[in-house]
């Protein structure tokens, strides 16, 4: 299946715990159709001392989110995302305004 939101696009939670929130797409896994939206979803990680961090505690970080509770925002507003040929290439388009992403 054709992923319709790519990592760099700003997302809005459309269903979850995290609904009504906003930010930008930093990773996508693809084979676990699940994305890393920057600031949404925040977990904390219990981490032992290291080199990297030799006090440890406590860390907070992003987990990831199902892409079908994600919604592309254009001009702030949701959009459905589809896809078309023009020319020789696939390009990504807004149905709500029908204008190329």
């Amino acid at each position: 299946m054709k992923l319709k939101i790519k990592s760099g696009d700003t997302v809005r939670v459309m269903a979850g715990d995290h609904k009504g929130e906003e930010g930008k797409v930093v990773t996508i896994i693809p084979n676990k159709n699940r994305a890393i939206v920057e600031g949404v979803n925040m977990i904390s990680k219990h981490t032992k001392p290291s080199a990297q961090n030799p006090q440890g505690g406590i860390v907070k970080k992003e987990a990831s989110i199902d892409i079908s509770n994600l919604m592309l925002l254009e001009n702030g507003v949701p959009t459905k995302v589809g896809f078309r040929i023009e020319g020789e290439k696939k390009v990504r388009f807004s149905k709500k305004s029908d204008k190329a992403i």
